[in-house]
């Protein structure tokens, strides 16, 4: 007789490069994604289809930002590419040449081991992709392997954007960008940095856009509701009340008013909630479409996030920021975590595959632990949640693929542990228990701070402006023909200036003059755009010039085909307010 499940388990990987087509190759722009490709979602594929032809039951969530779906099917993208694993393996062998020369034995062995590296990812990627990765993941998700899951459009900050309409837009797109993409309606949605707002009244967080008074925003589960999503998630500490939340209040002006306006409204709950079941959200106290939320297990994710007591800081796994010029390829190991980088010591990929093997084997025994603690606790079977970005697996972890192949072995394997999708899992474990939750994100301090602050602020007042003017623009020229071409790139203008990544990247230093001059170049083309349309609108005859801003950005900015102008209008917002009578 075999031994009682203990529960069931799902990693929740979250793939999301803003879009950087046309926008820059290095060192911010298209070089994102291609080192990405070739390091994280290729070797991920390849992962997967190896556990499938082993009989292993592999069942995961995929989540994929419709902003990198329309990279990865951009005919540019496969042959920047193939550009940049041909430069690769030419570096590779470069790099052989001079070691030889130099009678450095090791570092030669590693050179090789790059060119064989990076003409396998070619090799799967011509002959065994056809050139197709999102076709891949897609014919996983139709074999059942795996669910995909899509987010907002363009990543966009959804609780501090200023309108409904605007919010309604980068779900709409998403949605529909996923569909065009994988044939079929999404269940689940990926918040952008895991940010939510309940209901409440409002008001911006800039001085510029205040209001006399706050206006009433609808909670993000509304929206996801109106659109047909089943389920989204957020951080633990969301679920468990917002003990985190306010930590940066203090810090800038517009977050601590945030932060008393969220206080007001927010009545938290004497209710014990568990990271390991799905609940029902409701902060409207409307009836709702039901949307579930799951959240993130702080247990099991500290080993794999984390760079200093995790997984990722080994001694033995390949060194991130140490590359050897010309061709920037990396023969070093972490060694010391954190120690000078002319310390490192060589790389040894046989010690990383075998450290990787053994770590796998210890996040088993942990998910085993951790679900056993809670059966034993509520008496019923749980459903870990583990949640990462996948660029962390094979871009930031090098090792990180084959870590996911011995664990999703070893979990698939156990007796006593189940895997399976969040779509499955909330099929056949519906929630009954509805609750409201408070505001934050997955964010340094549990809030709005990364993406707000001293250095940010000035952003969300060209964002502001720009949505106000959207909402204006399609309320009285979406059927108008003469500016439709005109009307749906300002729109797209727009979402890509939303994109949470300019805020984010500002805040932390990582690439903030590129952040800052792609939000600002957006916004510049939005106003362009938004000029020719009331000016085409009025007959005004138009200088070549002029048309060229157009050009230009249709030509740079072409994600996002079947964008439609008429998702900024108030009258479907309205309609989707129609309350009902509360329970």
């Amino acid at each position: 007789m075999s031994a009682e499940p203990v529960g069931k388990f799902t990693f929740v990987l979250h793939s999301h490069i803003p879009y950087v087509m046309a926008h820059g190759r290095w060192p911010h722009g298209m070089d994102w994604l291609v080192e990405v490709a070739a390091e994280t979602y290729i070797p991920l594929i390849d992962v997967l289809d190896r556990l499938v032809a082993e009989g292993i039951s592999v069942r995961i969530t995929l989540g994929i930002t419709p902003v990198l779906a329309e990279q990865l099917a951009d005919p540019d993208f496969k042959t920047e590419f193939l550009d940049y694993l041909h430069q690769k393996i030419e570096a590779a062998k470069g790099n052989a040449a001079q070691f030889h020369n130099e009678g450095q034995m090791h570092l030669l062995g590693l050179a090789h081991y790059w060119e064989q590296f990076y003409t396998r990812i070619r090799e799967l990627f011509v002959s065994d992709y056809t050139q197709d990765i999102l076709a891949q993941f897609a014919r996983l998700q139709d074999a059942g392997y795996l669910e995909i899951i899509t987010s907002a459009a363009t990543h966009g900050y959804l609780p501090l954007l200023l309108t409904e309409e605007s919010v309604q837009a980068q779900i709409k797109q998403g949605i529909q960008t996923y569909e065009r993409h994988f044939g079929r309606k999404p269940s689940g949605f990926w918040l952008p940095e895991c940010a939510y707002r309940p209901h409440y009244a409002w008001n911006p967080p800039t001085s510029q856009h205040r209001q006399p008074l706050p206006v009433e925003r609808r909670g993000i589960e509304e929206h996801l509701a109106d659109n047909g999503i089943e389920y989204f998630f957020v951080d633990a500490h969301l679920l468990k009340g917002g003990e985190a939340i306010g930590v940066y209040h203090d810090r800038f002006k517009g977050l601590e008013e945030l932060w008393k306006q969220y206080q007001k409204a927010y009545q938290p709950e004497d209710t014990e909630r568990t990271p390991y079941a799905p609940y029902l959200v409701n902060s409207s106290g409307k009836p709702l479409a039901p949307v579930a939320v799951f959240s993130r297990d702080s247990v099991t994710g500290v080993q794999v996030w984390s760079g200093d007591g995790g997984y990722p800081g080994d001694p033995f796994y390949l060194e991130f920021h140490k590359k050897h010029y010309p061709g920037n390829l990396r023969y070093w190991r972490v060694s010391q975590n954190k120690g000078d980088l002319n310390a490192k010591a060589f790389y040894e990929p046989n010690v990383a595959a075998a450290r990787a093997e053994s770590h796998a084997q210890h996040f088993v025994h942990l998910v085993y632990r951790t679900l056993k603690a809670h059966q034993e606790k509520h008496g019923t079977p749980g459903f870990i949640t583990a949640m990462y970005d996948t660029e962390l697996f094979g871009h930031w972890w090098f090792e990180g693929p084959e870590f996911l192949y011995h664990a999703l072995k070893g979990l698939s394997e156990h007796p006593q542990i189940e895997t399976s999708t969040c779509r499955d899992y909330l099929h056949a474990n519906p929630p009954t228990e509805i609750i409201s939750l408070p505001e934050g994100s997955w964010g340094e301090g549990g809030y709005h701070w990364i993406w707000l602050n001293e250095w940010t602020a000035w952003t969300w007042e060209k964002i502001y402006e720009a949505e106000q003017m959207m909402v204006r623009l399609a309320q009285t020229y979406a059927d108008v023909p003469e500016v439709a071409t005109l009307l749906k790139q300002a729109a797209r203008e727009l979402l890509l200036m939303e994109s949470s990544d300019w805020q984010f990247s500002i805040s932390t230093f990582s690439s903030r003059d590129y952040a800052e001059q792609r939000l600002n170049y957006h916004s510049e083309k939005f106003v362009q755009i938004a000029s020719l349309i009331e000016r085409v609108a009025k007959g005004e005859e138009i200088p070549k010039d002029d048309w060229n801003a157009l050009g230009e950005a249709e030509d740079r900015d072409r994600c996002f085909p079947d964008i439609d102008p008429k998702w900024w209008q108030p009258a479907i917002r309205k309609s989707a307010r129609k309350s009902a009578p509360k329970k």
